[in-house]
């Protein structure tokens, strides 16, 4: 079962070639724990935050090796010769989802694919002050310009030359981290005869020798990439394997002097698989770490089975600034913008359409239902109107996606499978057949699987197309997704104001803790709006 199913609201290349080339669609994600049955495990100077597992998906997604932070968004490359774009989904601080995948494939200078494996062995990525981004291959090393991931290499960053001679086929530079004034590089050994590490500055380059932390150097540990915060501040990824036990990591902190302490050592019997990225991402005063895993094309999707690994993404905090022990991290409510504000669009204003007048304890939301485009949904929701089912039903969800732009997320509301008030679940209309869609002011209804929607609906902040059909998916949810049937016409401040009510951070179960409001706003009344008559001549 995905995230999405438990959350069950939430959420191509030549002159436009390179365009041409890319893909984007919604991956197969499954949650994963740290460790069973403590959500907020902390190990060292961490805090686990959440993370899941991504299955191949249509795309053959796996040999991910690199990671960078960069607007909202994580990159990362790929062995095959591949740059990627996720975007994850954070629900109250904790990820439980990737939203959506971008890739395509690394060009050379000529903007032709990379071709065989000794040449698109990409390995790491990290972006500039200047908005160039660096990339390092191996097999044939080197590391390359890029203007941005998805265009073609303007020249190439000569600075570590001296770090890859002698370098092994697979051993060559898997760390590249950019700060203001610096860049890190490090290779994918630890012999103390050999400098593993350089730091690059305008007074030139300093090389020095990182050893693995004690944990993770039994087994042979060797960094595997890096990522640092503007000061300087580097945060270093190890890796190790010992066929007798598996997988193991460590995590260092590098202050600008190269002085190095060990944040934490993950080992067995954690969840843990082969991670060879790293990012960092600062907000609000704090820190968070995210680390992916590379499953070399050996993915266990569909079933266990010797020498089989996963992509694993995973986030953590540093300790610090994170939220006292045992204090549930809830997203404090973005105040609402005059954007947030607007009322939402109808894709056909020609079809045919009802309103209703949703009054609430703050003060009206209009709606038009889409009686032409969703009939069998929008009828459902007139019966519920028409026999008063929702008069006194509160707004009581307030879903806060940790995205831009803020606020963002959904407001949920309804009969709460009140049995005195729902009536038998309906048919499925999928927006791939009502061309209705998940954007801003969108209603749609709640639901666990096609056919089971009834009373309790949400009104989307901001676009949520995730949410939208998608007939290619490999997964049924998000084959079928979720059914649209209306949109706020007038009202959207009041739905602003009701999502940016105080939460309870004790309320609610499982998955859905941390989303309920500490004072539902009532639904007074749902009834028709007037019909406005054209005057008579």
């Amino acid at each position: 079962m995905t995230i999405r199913t438990l959350l069950s609201a939430l959420v191509l290349l030549l002159a436009a070639p390179v365009l041409a080339q890319t893909d984007e669609f919604l991956p197969l994600t499954t949650p994963v724990d740290l460790a069973t049955g403590e959500p907020d495990r902390e190990v060292g100077e961490l805090v686990f935050r959440g993370g899941v597992e991504i299955a191949p998906d249509k795309a053959g997604i796996g040999g991910i090796s690199g990671l960078e932070w960069h607007d909202g968004r994580l990159y990362a490359v790929a062995d095959d010769g591949r740059w990627l774009m996720l975007t994850p989904g954070d629900v109250q601080g904790r990820l439980v989802d990737v939203a959506l995948v971008t890739l395509g494939p690394l060009l050379d200078e000529r903007g032709r694919k990379l071709g065989d494996k000794d040449r698109s062995d990409a390995e790491a990525i990290t972006r500039l002050p200047t908005g160039e981004w660096l990339i390092a291959f191996e097999r044939e090393h080197r590391i390359w310009r890029y203007p941005s991931p998805d265009a073609a290499a303007s020249g190439s960053e000569d600075g570590a030359a001296a770090l890859i001679v002698g370098a092994a086929d697979n051993g060559g530079v898997e760390t590249l981290a950019a700060y203001d004034d610096g860049l890190l590089v490090c290779g994918e050994w630890v012999d103390p005869a050999r400098p593993n590490c350089l730091r690059i500055t305008p007074a030139g380059a300093q090389a020095f020798h990182l050893a693995a932390p004690e944990g993770v150097a039994e087994a042979g540990g060797v960094p595997t990439d890096a990522a640092c915060k503007a000061d300087g501040t580097c945060y270093v990824l190890f890796r190790s394997y010992n066929a007798n036990e598996g997988n193991r990591a460590a995590i260092v902190e590098l202050g600008a002097d190269n002085g190095p302490k060990t944040l934490a050592v993950l080992a067995p019997p954690l969840t843990l698989d082969n991670f060879e990225g790293l990012a960092v991402r600062e907000e609000a005063g704090r820190t968070f770490l995210y680390l992916v895993s590379d499953d070399n094309f050996r993915n266990c999707d569909g079933g266990e089975r010797a020498g089989c690994q996963r992509t694993l993404l995973m986030k953590f905090e540093i300790k610090g600034t994170a939220p006292a022990p045992g204090a549930p991290p809830v997203i404090a409510a973005a105040p609402a913008t005059k954007a947030t504000a607007r009322p939402g669009t109808r894709p056909f204003p020609e079809a045919s359409h009802v309103d209703v007048v949703l009054t609430t304890d703050i003060s009206d939301i209009t709606i038009a239902l889409e009686t032409e485009r969703a009939p069998v949904t929008a009828s459902n929701f007139l019966r519920y109107v028409d026999e008063k089912r929702f008069d006194g039903t509160v707004f009581y969800r307030a879903m806060r996606l940790d995205r831009e732009p803020k606020p963002n997320g959904l407001l949920q509301g309804g009969t709460q499978f009140d049995p005195k008030r729902i009536l038998p679940g309906i048919a499925h209309e999928p927006t791939s057949q009502t061309g209705l869609t998940h954007t801003h002011g969108a209603l749609s209804m709640a639901m666990g699987e096609p056919g089971s929607a009834n009373g309790d609906f949400s009104i989307m902040i901001e676009d949520q197309t995730g949410l939208d059909a998608d007939p290619a998916a490999s997964d049924p949810v998000w084959r079928n997704g979720y059914a649209v049937f209306g949109y706020v016409i007038d009202g959207m401040d009041v739905v602003a104001a009701i999502h940016a009510s105080p939460i309870d951070p004790a309320k609610g179960e499982g998955w859905m803790k941390g989303e309920i409001l500490a004072d539902p706003v009532t639904i007074i009344s749902a009834r028709r709006a007037p019909v406005q008559r054209a005057p008579e001549p």
